[in-house]
C-alpha cells in the first residue's frame, strides 16, 4: 500500500476512535482534522457498521451500466471476428451487421475482442511520409485509374505455382479481377484484360510497376507489347518508380489482405484456388465496409465505364500532317527503301510520322510521342522521358 494511503487511513482511524469515545464533540473534531461534518459523520457511521479497520476509500465504479452490451451482441461480435479474422473493430461494429440492435462503438468492440483473446498486438512502426509520384493522376471517379499487379507467388498442394493477377479500381476500391492464369505471357494477360474491357469498359489510366509484361526497359518509354496495346486503345500509362512499392500503396495493402485470407491457406489445385479467390473478391467488394468510402462497400460506389471496348482490329487515326507506316514483325518500318528499327514492342501497329525539320520525323503511337528519326543516318532516337510533351491531344 502506498505510504500516502496508509497515512490517510491512520488519520481516519484516529479520528473515529476519538469520535466514538463518550462525550466526544464531533464539530470540534472535524475542525481539528480539517474535514467537513458530512465527512466526519460518514467515517463514524462506517466505523460503526464495518469496524475501524475498514475506513479506506471504496471504489466509485458503478455496479451496473445501462449502456453495457448484451450477451447477444457480444456473441455476434465474436462470431463475426471468427468469420472475418482480418477485419478490425471499425468494420465489425458496422450497423449493417447488427440488424435490430444498436451497433457497439469501435472502442467497445476492441475491448470485447481483446478480452476474448482475438486481438493481435502489432509492433510500433516508424511512420514516414510517402514519396510523391510526379504527374500521377488522382482518381476522382470510377474508372479514372486502374491499378494492376501480380500477387507474390506460392505453391499449391499439387506443387503448381500460383501467382494471381489482380486488377483494382483506384477510386471505388472495387477489385475487378483476382485471376489465377496458366502463365504470365503477354498473350495470356492480354486475353484477361480483353475480358475485363468487355465486361467493365475502358479506364482512363492503367497504373503498374516496371516489371514484365507491363513494361520493358529496353523499349522506347518502357513500352511492352501489352502496354503498347493499351496505348493503341487510348489508355494512358502510369508506372511506379523502380524499387518504390509505396507509389502503388493501396494495391499493396489489398495484397496484404489477400495474403492473410487466401495465400496463407494452400488449396489443392488451381481450380480450387480460383474459387477461393473469387469468394474473397465478392466479400471484399460487397460485404466488407471501407473506412475510406464512409463505411460503404466498393460495389455500392463502382459503376462501369462509358468508354466501350472498340471492335478489332483497331484503326488508329492520326489526322492530317501524318504519314502512316506499319511496324513489321521485327519492329522496323521502311522509308525511302531504308529499313529503320523502332521497337519490337510495337510490332504490327501503325505509327504516325510527322515531319518537324528537313531531315527529322517524329514517331507517334496514337497519343504517345515515341521519339524521332534522323533521315541523314536513318536511325531512331527514343524520347528522353515520359514528360507532358510526349502526349498529343487527339480530337
Amino acid at each position: 500500500m502506498p505510504w500516502r494511503t496508509q497515512k490517510m487511513n491512520d488519520v481516519r482511524r484516529e479520528f473515529v476512535m476519538k469520535a466514538l469515545s463518550p462525550g466526544a464533540n464531533l464539530s470540534a473534531l472535524c475542525r481539528e482534522y480539517h474535514v467537513t461534518r458530512k465527512t466526519g459523520r460518514r467515517w463514524r457511521e462506517r466505523a460503526k457498521l464495518d469496524g475501524v479497520n475498514f475506513l479506506a476509500e471504496k471504489s466509485r465504479r458503478p455496479k451496473s451500466s445501462p449502456e453495457k452490451l448484451s450477451e447477444e451482441v457480444i456473441c455476434r461480435l465474436i462470431r463475426l471476428k471468427m468469420s472475418y479474422p482480418d477485419w478490425g473493430p471499425s468494420k465489425l461494429c458496422d450497423a449493417r451487421f447488427h440488424k435490430g440492435a444498436k451497433a457497439p462503438s469501435a472502442s467497445s468492440c476492441h475491448r470485447i475482442l481483446k478480452k476474448a483473446g482475438l486481438v493481435k498486438s502489432r509492433k510500433t512502426r516508424v511512420r514516414r511520409g510517402s514519396a510523391v509520384v510526379l504527374a500521377a493522376m488522382k482518381a476522382t471517379r470510377p474508372n479514372d485509374v486502374w491499378t494492376v499487379d501480380f500477387k507474390g507467388w506460392w505453391r499449391l498442394a499439387n506443387h503448381e505455382r500460383c501467382e494471381p493477377l489482380t486488377v483494382r479500381d483506384a477510386f471505388s476500391r472495387f477489385i475487378l479481377a483476382t485471376s489465377v492464369l496458366k502463365n504470365a505471357r503477354t498473350a495470356t494477360i492480354k486475353a484477361e484484360f480483353r475480358r475485363l474491357f468487355l465486361l467493365y469498359g475502358l479506364p482512363k489510366v492503367i497504373k503498374s510497376d516496371n516489371g514484365t509484361p507491363f513494361a520493358c526497359a529496353n523499349a522506347p518509354l518502357g513500352l511492352s507489347q501489352l502496354s503498347a496495346w493499351w496505348v493503341a486503345l487510348g489508355i494512358v500509362l502510369e508506372h511506379s518508380r523502380p524499387g518504390n512499392p509505396q507509389d502503388n500503396g493501396a494495391h499493396e495493402r489489398m495484397h496484404r489482405d489477400l495474403e492473410a485470407r487466401i495465400a496463407s491457406k494452400v488449396q489443392p489445385d488451381a481450380k480450387a484456388q480460383q474459387v477461393a479467390l473469387e469468394l474473397w473478391r465478392q466479400e471484399f467488394n460487397c460485404v466488407r465496409p471501407h473506412d475510406s468510402l464512409q463505411k460503404r462497400r466498393p460495389a455500392e460506389v463502382y459503376c462501369k465505364s462509358t468508354r466501350k471496348y472498340p471492335p478489332e482490329p483497331l484503326a488508329l487515326d492520326y489526322g492530317p500532317g501524318f504519314f502512316l507506316r506499319k511496324i513489321d514483325r521485327g519492329g522496323g518500318l521502311k522509308w525511302n527503301n531504308h529499313r529503320i528499327f523502332i521497337s519490337q514492342a510495337i510490332a504490327r501497329w501503325t505509327v504516325g510520322l510527322r515531319l518537324t525539320a528537313e531531315n527529322t520525323f517524329e514517331v507517334w503511337l496514337n497519343y504517345l510521342f515515341l521519339g524521332s528519326i534522323d533521315l541523314q543516318t536513318n536511325r531512331f532516337g527514343s524520347a528522353p522521358s515520359r514528360s507532358a510533351k510526349t502526349v498529343r491531344l487527339v480530337a
